[in-house]
This record gives structure tokens, sequence and C-alpha cells, in this order.
């Protein structure tokens, strides 16, 4: 058997897989000619698979991506190819989901608004005047002040896709006392604390019960430009939106249209249709927008992540086992 592993890896990497692969020959090419040459008779291809790489494979039966995300990997061939897919996913259910959280704390609090305020030492509680500390009513009261600064517990979340990440935010936001809801193609999976779960064609149900809306589907067919201005106003005036999925499913137009006109109280965005961010992007210059530069899968643990379940996968598919993360190629996930 033969393992091609192209584009090269460092040394260090490349090892632990030869090892992982024994007694499967690894062949790491230096340049895309090389590559064409041995992977004609590879049985396995770790790296980007490219349409002339495919083309010029015989017996390829196995391709591990090197992403948890498809829709740049995926081709009209690689689908239709026998061949089996496995990807990342996994790896960073539980950074993203921190940044998801993290987000929806900071939005809720005014946290944005408040770093704005210091960077020019300037004391004012968002919803009120200026103030000294004595700006709170008498009990009983609810202020503007209040109503400014939300609570999690007892309101709504939806999540829009139950993958690994879904459900680890899921997982987390229970400790928070929300309320779950969920759309996800697979209505029948159980997940702890998430109370219904929608097909995709019922958005609408999670959008009008929802006081924050957190995307976590990947890019597909059909979650492409899923949201727009008409799932906008569908949304309360008071709910946020954000999004640690992927970029192409929100439309960053109607979004800020969306937010300039008040139909919704606010956004986090961690991806975005068109990366990096255009300058002129008027998101840029709202109060009630965070945004992070598709960061949200960092973190020290990932690269370790990374490569063991390269290594565990090899050794699988040396002993013909069940590989880790086999993808549904017609569904890119």
């Amino acid at each position: 058997m033969k393992l091609i592993v192209f584009p090269p890896l460092d040394d260090t990497r490349l090892t632990r897989i030869r090892q992982a692969a024994a007694p499967m020959q690894v062949v790491s090419p230096s340049d895309e000619q090389q590559a064409l040459a041995e992977i004609r008779d590879a049985d396995a291809f770790f790296g980007k698979l490219t349409p002339p790489l495919l083309a010029a494979a015989q017996q390829l039966r196995w391709v591990q991506a090197p992403t948890a995300s498809l829709e740049h990997y995926l081709f009209p061939e690689l689908i239709a190819h026998p061949s089996k897919l496995t990807n990342m996913r996994g790896l960073y259910s539980d950074v993203v989901a921190e940044h998801a959280i993290g987000m929806l704390i900071a939005l809720c609090r005014n946290f944005p608004q408040y770093v704005r305020q210091q960077q020019h030492d300037h004391w004012a509680p968002v919803g009120g005047e200026e103030a000294r500390g004595d700006f709170i009513s008498g009990p009983g009261t609810v202020t503007a002040i209040d109503r400014a600064h939300r609570h999690l517990a007892g309101s709504t979340l939806g999540i829009v896709g139950l993958g690994e990440i879904g459900r680890e935010i899921a997982r987390k936001a229970v400790a928070f006392d929300l309320r779950l809801v969920a759309v996800d193609p697979h209505t029948d999976q159980k997940v702890p604390g998430v109370e219904m779960i929608w097909p995709p064609a019922e958005l609408d149900e999670l959008l009008t019960a929802s006081d924050f809306v957190i995307i976590a589907a990947p890019h597909t067919p059909q979650t492409a430009g899923l949201f727009g201005r008409t799932q906008f106003e569908r949304m309360m005036r008071t709910a946020y939106l954000i999004n640690v999925g992927r970029g192409a499913i929100v439309n960053l137009s109607d979004l800020a249209a969306a937010l300039a006109a008040g139909d919704i109280a606010g956004a986090g965005l961690d991806v975005f249709e068109t990366e990096p961010l255009p300058a002129e992007h008027p998101l840029w210059r709202m109060d009630n927008v965070i945004l992070t530069p598709h960061i949200a899968g960092y973190g020290t643990q990932i690269a370790g992540r990374h490569l063991q379940v390269v290594l565990d996968n090899v050794a699988r598919f040396v002993r013909g086992e069940t590989l880790l993360n086999e993808v549904d190629k017609a569904r890119w996930y």
C-alpha cells in the first residue's frame, strides 16, 4: 500500500506519519509533477487533492482532507469518486463554542461599547445618562440602563446547525440556564438541553422564538445565503445574531441594513462572505457589532489534535478499520 502526502510536511510530522503507516509506503512529493507521477499507484492521499491529481490516480481508496470545512476542497469529480473522504471535524468544537459564548456575553453586557469608552476615559452606562455611579433607581424600578444589559438565564438561544460545534455550544449554554432550540437536517438526534429541533425548512420557527441566534452550520449548497434580509425581519428586534459557522451563510449587506434599521439588536461575526472584510464595509463602524478575523478555531491544542487525527486514520487504514470523520460527499459534511 502507498500513501501520498502533498504538499510536503515538516520532517517531524512526516516521520510520525511514516511510523503510524508502517508497513505502508509513505511518499511526500516535492512538487506537483512528482505528485502526479506518484499518485498513479497510491491507495491513500493526505493534503490538497486537485482535479488533475485525482484524474491521475488509478487505485485511490481514501482521501484525508486537512480541513474541517470542505467548500474549498470538494469538486464534482471527487464527489463522484468511489474513494472515502475524511475531514478534521471535531477538532475545533470547544474553542469555537467558547468564542461563540464569549461573543454572546460581550454583546449582552455591552462590552464593545465599554471598551470604546475606556479608550476615551469616558464613564457612562449604556442606556442612561453619564453618572457618578448613582444611576440605579429604587427597588422594583426597571430603567433604560436595566433594559440595555441583558440576562442570559431564561432567554432562548437558537442554534443553527447541531454538528460537533453546535452540540458543544448547546452543552456550554446549559450552564447559563438558557432555553435551547435548534435547526438541523437530523431532527431525530437527542442533544441534552435542546428542547426542539426543527428541520431547515422551519428556520422561521427558530428565528421568531429566539432571543439569540448562533450559526454553527457548515457551508453547503443548502446553507449558502441562508440568512438575508427576510430572515433578519423574522427575528426579534431585541435579538442578537452570532456567526461562527461559515461566512457564505450570511449576506453581509443585508445584515448591515438590518442593523442600521434596528431589525435586530446586534451581531458577532468571526466568518465573512469576503475575507478580509473590506475596510469600507459599514459593519466596521457599528457599535453593536463584534468582528473577529476568522480566529474562533485557534488554540494551543489544535495542532496536536490535527496531527493525531491523521495518525489515527493512517493506522486504521492500514489495519482495514473504520476511519474517523468519514464525510458524506454529496452533503459536503
